[in-house]
């Protein structure tokens, strides 16, 4: 599959309402669109979605662009690329940096699955066609976390994700049960807590959440393992899972009940299946996560969980959940807690042009 170019655009857009965590703040979202084009002149697309500070993983948007632009892309371009799954090899030689290696995979898979006319969550057995979607409560305040669930509560999420921390957790889930005792909770802590929290982090088994993700450190494994054996509610593993041999290890040391593969965090499409394929074998349930991504990045995330293995709701929302207009089109819609797949060659939704220039504050080609 010979390609001719690969273009890069930086895009700039302000959410909605701003993501607040104990970590911080999100008001806008940058992220870098990578544009992958054959001799025919047809284009695949990936987003890369580090955040502008290193708050979550090492890389940053800067830092993303450079590995794409210095490294990567000079890489593949010099290079002979018969299929896709040829890249992770081609790039053995770049450690970690997965958030630019999986841009820029996820756009020549794209571009691989138009040419051959597939939808691309079919290349590697998905079979769903419709995926489950879950949204995400991102408020240090009860009462505008009570009213986020109340707005999304007509869409029909399938699972709410209530980030937590030390000083606010049994006062949160105790409210928000109380008002909606039925509600498929779950809590994210990005590792607010340590292991001397254990007696308090037991109390939480009393709300019977579907989980709680992340407790301890966001690169732990082996203390993980030692909270789980003291408590009810599985502990679903996120920023530790970074790579399959990560997930091989968590579920070697039976560190946790549940995954969330963050397609983006482990370097793309092979190492995100692999994972799920491991995680399959182990029936250990699996997630797909989000990264407050534009719709390029969703629709990714959307064709990775159709495959079987991704049986709870993932944190792939609609598109109006941040925006005010996306850059795919059409939108991705949640209806009735769902969001229907779509059966288009490649990610299966078309660019919108007209909003992606209106977003883009830098651009560059390298042929």
């Amino acid at each position: 599959m010979k390609l001719s170019s690969i273009s890069l655009k930086l895009i700039k857009a302000p959410l909605k309402r701003p993501f607040k965590t104990h970590l911080g703040t999100v008001s806008d979202r940058e992220v870098i669109i990578v544009e992958a084009m054959d001799e025919d002149g047809l284009i695949g697309y990936g987003e890369a979605v580090p955040f502008t500070s290193p708050w979550y993983t090492e890389e940053t948007t800067k830092t993303c662009f450079h590995m794409l632009e210095d490294f990567l892309i000079p890489l593949t371009l010099a290079s002979q690329i018969r299929h896709p799954d040829e890249l992770p090899n081609l790039w053995g030689g770049i450690r970690r940096n997965a958030m630019a290696k999986s841009a820029l995979e996820q756009a020549i898979l794209d571009l691989y699955a138009k040419q051959k006319g597939v939808y691309l969550g079919r290349l590697f057995g998905g079979e769903r066609r419709e995926v489950a979607a879950g949204v995400v409560i991102a408020s240090n305040d009860i009462e505008d976390a009570m009213r986020q669930i109340e707005d999304f509560s007509g869409s029909g999420y399938q699972r709410y994700k209530i980030k937590i921390n030390p000083q606010n957790d049994l006062e949160f889930l105790a409210e928000i049960l109380r008002a909606y005792p039925d509600i498929p909770l779950m809590a994210d802590a990005n590792s607010a807590y340590t292991l001397d929290d254990i007696p308090h982090l037991q109390k939480l088994d009393d709300f019977k959440l579907m989980m709680i993700e992340q407790p301890l450190g966001h690169d732990d494994i082996v203390e993980h393992s030692f909270l789980q054996k003291q408590l009810q509610t599985p502990i679903c593993l996120d920023e530790s899972i970074n790579s399959f041999h990560d997930a091989k290890s968590a579920l070697w040391l039976q560190s946790c009940g549940v995954i969330n593969i963050k397609m983006a965090k482990v370097g793309g499409w092979m190492e995100a299946v692999r994972i799920h394929d491991l995680c399959l074998g182990n029936d250990v349930p699996v997630w797909c996560g989000g990264m407050i991504e534009f719709g390029i990045s969703r629709a990714h995330n959307i064709a990775l969980a159709t495959l079987k293995g991704f049986t709870i709701p993932g944190d792939i929302s609609s598109s109006s959940r941040y925006w005010d207009g996306d850059i795919i089109d059409p939108e991705v819609i949640v209806e009735n807690g769902v969001i229907q797949v779509p059966d288009k060659a490649g990610i299966g939704f078309a660019i919108n042009e007209k909003r992606l220039k209106e977003l883009t504050t830098y651009s560059k080609l390298y042929k």
